[in-house]
């Protein structure tokens, strides 16, 4: 069963726990056409060395047509690492890795662009994909350390997050975390996609797509604050930086100050991201990708019980939401994170293409505070108790993934032909200590009065461990073209995992080594009228890092995962819908040991059965519409007998969303905007015998905006109605507060 990562840490107690951004990446087949133009990144607008323009022909209902009509005009192909027209993406990489139109693939995704971001206005990668299907953010409330978020009712943010396809591995504390200011655009894939990319879980991935140099000169600059005394300021600046068309550049950068809806709990940020690209040639691009960032704040949850939070106390007492139970004095959190990499494409000829990702990332992070999730100290129900916590870690995470495409006619069926080498090594520092538990304790929080500035306590290590995890994977991969609608994916991978821990405390060394074999099969047709059905099978392949708490390797998780759906690109509108129903295992579930509780047992399998449904539509220039609803069962179907049949904790099983935007196009009122959403979460459980419930909740956005000449100026509100809600709840003594209101007014000048 699923816990929150600082409990999950202490149970394992000896164990390791503007077009253009993206021209820089690929517009390396500007000269080239037929199958090789359409593998590499497509040229955009402002192309340099005398590249050709790909154009598809679109019909666009409603932008200024005569009644009755629609109006002929052309649309670049668009980049699957770049920047989106609208709302609705067409092709993606992540799904297949090759560059592959959407209502091709016979996978669930979505993909949010920059103009959703900007409209949105999320802090967090968590509130950026709240309106996609299947995904649940924030799932422990705010939290301005790590992104957590549940894809299908599995937890997705430790092996799941990935950035510009190589993966952010998240363990124990060592956390990488992205702003959204410095991305693209977004992809959530739903479903095990482990047979491409490795390691991972069986819900699925969200691949964060980095902002790169644009072809044509962009200039960007904005200032915003609001709630709790939060104030920004924010740059984002590129274009050619050659008169030749060989080089280009782009500078990000935002710096975050001040509070949060913790009383004296400041959330402060600062990011900055210079990326270059060069291309000598029209068939070969070289991107360098890098970004340093640096937080310094705290938590902003500290396990708080049940009751006093989703249901009053026994005196019908509730705890504020803006207490800082973790206490002002005693409660930091600092990391600096740092990656550079690059991205490095060259086409052959008309069939082949070579990429290569490489990155080398790392993260030093300090988290000291005082933590509840021991319950109340008192019969009353008016005393937190408390102990300290001190976790210093140190990540180093090396990625390469080495790609060739190959796009050919065997004389019956249409090919393009995956063939993949990635290595994967991370290394981990982990230190991690607690006090109060013997000795001086640490003083209670009493929820009547707050007594901010209890004394500290002194820590005593419980685990100091060097982790070493590498993984060596190659994969191949068929897209046949068995007519010309009828395609059918093949895919195939190799894994050699390579876990081991270094005990400092015990002076003992663990190694353990795994190996799998991962596969996928889809099939899809596509009408000529816009209609997809698709059938798809895979499967997934987990090793866990570190051991247990008699210094013993867990087994990997596996599983596997059935899909059927359909997608649909609506004639005469620009809009695409997605339908699937899935049918989801996996097995070797870690679950609490009944005996020990600093133990974790693998006698677990958890299947989610579900549907999701997922619209984007561009229903004019001017007016945009997201949807989503996603309803799945999730049970334990093996485990502790008392478990059987039971939802694991904090995981709603029904949610759905709308968000939808307005510009007014014409008159007087021109570029005055509106925009709603709402975004429903079901109810969830709080303890493993379901017999607690947190209530069901409805939120709602809201973002006015006016434009003119180069300035833009906007209000945003999240939870406008200020909803008093808990995001979720692990076990009775740890319940975690959602986000309170948050307005945020901005003003950007682009030039």
């Amino acid at each position: 069963m699923r816990s929150h990562p600082d409990l999950a840490a202490l149970r394992r107690h000896g164990r390791r726990a503007a077009f253009g951004a993206a021209l820089a990446a690929g517009v390396s087949l500007a000269s080239l056409t037929g199958a090789a133009a359409q593998e590499a990144t497509p040229p955009r607008q402002g192309a340099a060395a005398g590249g050709t323009i790909q154009l598809e022909a679109i019909d666009v209902a409603g932008n200024g047509a005569p009644a009755g009509g629609t109006v002929a005009t052309a649309r670049r192909q668009e980049d699957p690492r770049g920047p989106i027209e609208g709302y609705v993406a067409k092709r993606t990489l992540t799904s297949t890795k090759t560059d592959t139109p959407l209502i091709e693939t016979p996978q669930s995704i979505t993909v949010i662009g920059r103009e959703q971001l900007d409209a949105l206005k999320p802090q967090q990668v968590g509130e950026a994909i709240s309106y996609s299907a299947g995904v649940y953010g924030n799932v422990f409330g705010p939290d301005p350390r790590v992104d957590f978020f549940l894809i299908r009712g599995f937890t997705a943010n430790d092996t799941g997050l990935y950035r510009d396809g190589l993966q952010l591995f998240n363990y124990g504390f060592a956390s990488y975390k992205v702003d959204p200011f410095g991305l693209e655009r977004i992809d959530v894939l739903r479903g095990p996609a482990a047979v491409l990319f490795g390691q991972g879980g069986p819900g699925g991935l969200v691949n964060l797509i980095s902002k790169k140099p644009p072809v044509a000169p962009l200039n960007t600059v904005e200032v915003g604050g609001g709630s709790f005394g939060q104030k920004y300021l924010a740059f984002d600046v590129g274009g050619p930086a050659d008169e030749e068309g060989h080089w280009f550049y782009r500078l990000t950068g935002i710096g975050r100050q001040g509070g949060t809806q913790v009383d004296r709990l400041d959330e402060n940020r600062g990011y900055i991201a210079p990326t270059f690209t060069y291309r000598p040639d029209g068939a070969t691009t070289f991107t360098l990708l890098s970004s340093v960032q640096y937080d310094d704040t705290g938590r902003l949850n500290a396990f708080l019980p049940y009751y006093g939070t989703v249901r009053p106390t026994v005196l019908g007492l509730r705890i504020r939401q803006n207490d800082n139970v973790s206490d002002p004095f005693n409660n930091t959190y600092r990391r600096t994170q740092a990656n550079i990499g690059y991205e490095f494409e060259h086409v052959f000829n008309d069939t082949w293409t070579f990429r290569q990702n490489l990155r080398y990332a790392f993260s030093d992070s300090l988290d000291d505070a005082f933590l509840g999730g021991l319950g109340y100290a008192d019969p009353n129900q008016t005393q937190i108790a408390r102990y300290r916590f001190r976790a210093a870690s140190r990540a180093r995470l090396f990625n390469v993934d080495n790609q060739a495409v190959a796009r050919f006619d065997d004389g019956l069926f249409k090919h393009t032909v995956l063939i993949g080498l990635d290595y994967k090594n991370f290394q981990l520092n982990d230190n991690q200590a607690t006090g109060g538990f013997a000795g001086t304790p640490v003083a209670n929080f009493n929820i009547i009065t707050p007594n901010y500035g209890s004394p500290s306590v002194p820590v005593a290590p419980y685990l100091v461990n060097d982790d070493v995890f590498q993984q060596l994977g190659l994969y191949f991969q068929d897209q046949v073209k068995l007519t010309p609608e009828l395609t059918l994916v093949v895919s195939g991978r190799g894994d050699f995992t390579s876990n081991e821990v270094n005990n400092r405390l015990a002076s003992t060394t663990t190694r353990q080594s795994a190996n799998a074999y991962t596969q996928r099969y889809g099939l899809i047709y596509n009408f000529d009228f816009g209609l997809a059905p698709y059938v798809s099978y895979a499967t997934f392949f987990n090793p866990q890092v570190g051991t247990n708490f008699f210094s013993q390797p867990f087994k990997p998780t596996t599983g596997d995962q059935y899909e059927v759906g359909v997608k649909y690109e609506i004639p005469g509108a620009n809009a695409f819908l997605t339908l699937a129903a899935f049918d989801l295992a996996l097995a070797n579930t870690l679950t609490a040991d009944p005996t020990n509780p600093l133990n974790q047992l693998q006698l677990g399998e958890t299947r989610s059965r579900g549907f999701e449904a997922q619209l984007v539509a561009n229903i004019t220039k001017d007016f945009n519409v997201v949807a989503s609803f996603t309803s799945y069962n999730l049970a334990i179907t093996k485990g502790d007998v008392g478990t059987i049949g039971k939802t694991p904790t904090n995981t709603p099983e029904t949610l759905a969303s709308v968000f939808a935007d307005y510009t007014i196009p014409t008159g007087d009122w021109a570029g005055f905007g509106f925009g709603a959403g709402v975004r429903y979460v079901g109810r969830s459980f709080a303890d493993v015998d379901n017999t607690l419930r947190v209530p069901e909740r409805a939120l709602i956005d809201a973002v006015v905006h006016y434009t003119r000449d180069n300035w833009r100026f906007a209000i945003n509100a999240a939870n406008l109605t200020d909803k008093r809600f808990v995001s979720s709840c692990q076990s009775v003594t740890a319940c975690f507060y959602g986000e309170q209101r948050r307005i945020t007014a901005s003003l950007s000048y682009k030039w």
